[in-house]
């Protein structure tokens, strides 16, 4: 059901801020209350999708301890590719509703 959506869950993720890749990975658990899990390598291949398209953009954190961390950044292109999945995600609820509603 949630096949195809990788691309929007990363914008989403996004929306509000800068964040690095595991930190997206850890806050789709955390909104699923661990019943969805996107694999790593499904979503580092969705961040380079998204960067090569230009829907997000990536840097290097400057972090003293540790590894360094590759922050993603939403842009403005990326915010409207988000509001057209945002529409289309609205579109086909209403039609599944009325469909499965038909008894």
């Amino acid at each position: 059901m949630l096949r195809g959506h990788t691309d929007t869950i990363v914008l989403a993720s996004l929306l509000d801020r800068d964040r690095y890749g595991f930190e997206i990975y850890n806050r789709v658990l955390q909104k699923t209350n661990h019943l969805y899990e996107l694999k790593e390598t499904t979503l580092y291949s969705s961040y380079k999708r998204l960067e090569k398209e230009g829907y997000i953009e990536s840097y290097w954190g400057d972090e003293t301890q540790g590894g360094r961390r590759k922050y993603y950044h939403i842009t403005e292109r990326g915010r409207e590719l988000y509001r057209q999945k945002l529409e289309d995600y609205e579109f086909t609820k209403k039609i599944l509703e009325r469909l499965f509603m038909e008894v």
